[in-house]
């Protein structure tokens, strides 16, 4: 993801502050893209690259807050920075309990609202990296074969290379060969990375095929 420009959505139905922050967005070296509907919005792909929504919470297709429920569920690495005219106590704590980054009251200051972006693009950008880590996980897991996995799973599980092999009907010497491959495909640096590797793989105790 390094390298690429992070986008900044705007989703508001007044031009004027579509406008405005557009121009504020631009300004800070961000790209923007503005909608006056969230439907219009929710029709676009999701971005390959760090992204965050600022979003005014009175829409007239759709409410903010039920526009953040489906963003959460769909595009968890989209921070959402809200903004309104009129808030009150209650919708804040509904849309931070929610995970917004900020929620912001008009009139608000360019300086705030640049900080909240830049927060919730690192918050963005972080989760592309942990999504794309797991993702290449997942990747090199694929690679094993199936004796390899079997292996994988019983080693990780506290066995000895010649209990493994018991439990295989296979050689010890073959089991410290598939270990090796094993540690080569997934890439681990230790024992302690591949138990490691193996719990984020949510695999269980059980080899899978």
């Amino acid at each position: 993801m390094t390298g690429s420009m992070p986008i900044v959505f705007v989703v508001d139905d007044d031009i004027s502050v579509r406008e405005s922050l557009e121009l504020l967005i631009g300004h800070a070296g961000w790209q923007s893209e503005t909608y006056a509907l969230a439907e219009a919005f929710l029709s676009r792909p999701r971005p390959p690259v760090p992204s965050c929504l600022i979003l005014d919470v009175n829409l007239p297709d759709l409410n903010g807050l039920d526009l953040q429920r489906n963003i959460a569920i769909n595009r968890a690495d989209m921070p959402i920075i809200f903004i309104t005219g009129h808030g009150d106590i209650p919708m804040t704590v509904q849309a931070m309990k929610a995970g917004a980054v900020e929620f912001l009251t008009k009139p608000f200051s360019d300086t705030v609202l640049i900080g909240a972006i830049e927060h919730a693009i690192e918050r963005s950008q972080a989760a592309l990296d942990q999504d794309a880590a797991m993702q290449a996980l997942r990747d090199d897991y694929a690679s094993l074969s199936r004796r390899e996995r079997e292996v994988m799973a019983l080693v990780v599980s506290g066995l000895l290379n010649k209990q493994v092999g018991g439990e295989l009907g296979i050689s010890e010497i073959t089991v410290k060969a598939h270990r090796g491959q094993v540690m080569r495909k997934m890439r681990a640096a230790s024992f302690a990375d591949l138990v490691n590797m193996h719990a984020k793989l949510n695999l269980g105790t059980a080899a899978k095929s």
